[in-house]
């Protein structure tokens, strides 16, 4: 464990940037950036050109740790280089930016108003390339779209006993059982979602802790007891869907509770922008997404 970068983690003003769409969510972030489907012929050209936009975002002079406090990877950017060096290395290095690693490989088919994470099979494989590569700890994301307890009950199952894994290779595991933000029962699931998350909490070693990625709630401030707990390291919020400006106005009013936004930090941001363009929409992004988490 870094202590160093530990320590920026739990007490650092800013936010984790998320840039960890995977296989299945390129296309779309790819065409929200203004790169068309024609634009590659094979997957191999796909995930040359992600990278090529992630590149983009990490070495300009808004991607700055003076507000962003780590960024979330996909399994092919770890592997990946920026001018020469592991794109880890390069957050931590050259930017000061804590680098973490999406580890889960997508949702399982809905029951029980959830959808649990798909088998992780290379998981301890993963975690040791993910020591090799110098990632401070993971993500993995799950979805609630209905207030039922034992579907609840079944994901915050899953993801601890996954985190604890993750946990014992030295890494701090991100748990991120993400409420649909179009749920009707919304409310009602962030509740009892909050209780079993305390359950699993309560039930940590003094050794072991992990971070939190929830959907913004509902209702200001119900997650604090989650956010004070001894074993939780930070809480963070996915954006869930919302706009920049709309996810932002519903952080501020949860003390506390920092971002870790994917689609309202790179909205706004586009292929044919030149650096100029490109760099000052970027720097608006993170000033904003600051703003609301400190």
């Amino acid at each position: 464990m870094n202590e160093k970068q530990f320590d920026k983690i739990k007490n650092g003003k800013g936010f984790i940037a998320a840039l960890d769409q995977s296989g299945g969510s390129t296309p779309k972030a790819l065409a929200a950036y203004g790169v068309q489907e024609d634009a590659y012929a094979n997957e191999d050209e796909m995930f040359n050109l992600v990278h090529d936009m992630r590149t983009r975002i990490i070495t300009s002079p808004a991607f700055d740790s003076k507000y962003i406090l780590g960024a979330i990877l996909f399994e092919q950017t770890m592997d990946r280089e920026i001018e020469g060096m592991y794109t880890a290395d390069y957050l931590a290095e050259k930017k000061e930016i804590v680098p973490f690693l999406k580890v889960d490989k997508g949702l399982a088919e809905e029951a029980n108003g959830v959808q649990l994470m798909k088998p992780i099979t290379n998981l301890d494989e993963l975690l040791k390339r993910a020591n090799e590569r110098h990632i401070f700890g993971t993500k993995m994301r799950s979805v609630i779209k209905e207030p039922n307890e034992e579907g609840i009950r079944a994901i915050v199952d899953q993801q601890f006993e996954v985190g604890k894994q993750i946990i014992a290779a030295g890494l701090i595991p991100i748990i991120e059982p993400e409420v649909d933000i179009n749920s009707s029962g919304k409310k009602e699931c962030e509740q009892l979602l909050k209780k079993e998350i305390l359950k699993h909490l309560d039930q940590l070693q003094d050794t072991e802790n992990v971070m939190l990625k929830l959907t913004i709630p509902t209702e200001a401030n119900v997650y604090k007891e989650l956010i004070d707990h001894p074993r939780v390291v930070r809480v963070v919020a996915l954006s869930g869907g919302y706009s920049t400006v709309i996810a932002n106005e519903k952080l501020k009013e949860n003390e506390g509770l920092i971002a870790s936004f994917s689609r309202a930090l790179s909205q706004d941001l586009n292929a044919n922008q030149t650096d100029e363009e490109f760099n000052d929409t970027l720097e608006k992004a993170v000033q904003s997404i600051y703003e609301a988490s400190i």
